[in-house]
């Protein structure tokens, strides 16, 4: 018998997300008890928008199995989405709860927390996602945010700096590289990373008004 899970989860990976919900239907009509189908469903209609229609089919999994985790990461998803943060901060929790201990759940948590200014109580899964997947520049980037909020300074620096190495063109973290040096009265180097910012996005709003900040600063 064919894997239809596996096959659809073979097609959501390429783009190919028509037929992605095919198998994934075929998986339902083959085995219905099975709430991995319904996941795999709702996670390719919360992608193409399909919010409510996503709802149901994790609710359905859940209904199957109470435990399935991956369900309650689904539903903690489409909160995000719709700026929900405690809600799918719930959700996460309870998907962590039940065993998916991956980056991404750890990450979505931290950005939860991040989302409802509990930068505090984001930092350890924020860390923990940085640490499951160090090559993830969008997870180093938060982590590095939620750092500077609680003014642990350096140790941003280093994560915006890690963010850098891994994509180059990450406008964010040289602007913010360029607040630190600028809060630490380093007005030539903050004046350089605010110009990195534009280089990398010319129309950067706050680098381009701090780089003329420093200008002002550096003028004799």
């Amino acid at each position: 018998m064919a894997n239809w899970n596996e096959q659809g989860l073979l097609h959501m990976r390429a783009g190919e997300h028509e037929e992605a919900l095919r198998c994934f239907s075929k998986a339902v009509q083959e085995q219905p008890e099975d709430p991995a189908g319904y996941i795999n469903i709702g996670t390719v209609l919360a992608a193409a928008g399909e919010e409510e229609k996503a709802l149901d089919c994790f609710r359905q999994a859940l209904a199957l199995d109470e435990r399935a985790a991956a369900a309650y990461y689904g539903i903690g998803t489409v909160h995000y989405k719709r700026e929900q943060f405690a809600q799918a901060k719930d959700m996460f929790e309870r998907a962590l709860q039940l065993g998916l201990n991956d980056a991404d759940t750890h990450f979505m948590l931290g950005m939860s927390l991040l989302r409802l200014e509990m930068p505090r109580l984001a930092l350890p899964y924020l860390q923990r996602a940085a640490e499951l997947n160090e090559t993830d520049a969008e997870a180093l980037f938060q982590l590095g945010l939620c750092l500077a909020h609680l003014e642990y300074v350096e140790e941003a620096k280093r994560y915006f700096e890690k963010t850098i190495a891994l994509q180059p063109g990450h406008a964010d973290a040289y602007y913010n590289l360029g607040v630190i040096y600028a809060y630490q009265d380093d007005w030539a180097a903050a004046r350089d990373w605010f110009a990195a910012a534009l280089d990398a996005k010319p129309d950067h709003l706050l680098a381009g008004y701090g780089k003329k900040l420093m200008e002002k600063r550096l003028a004799p």
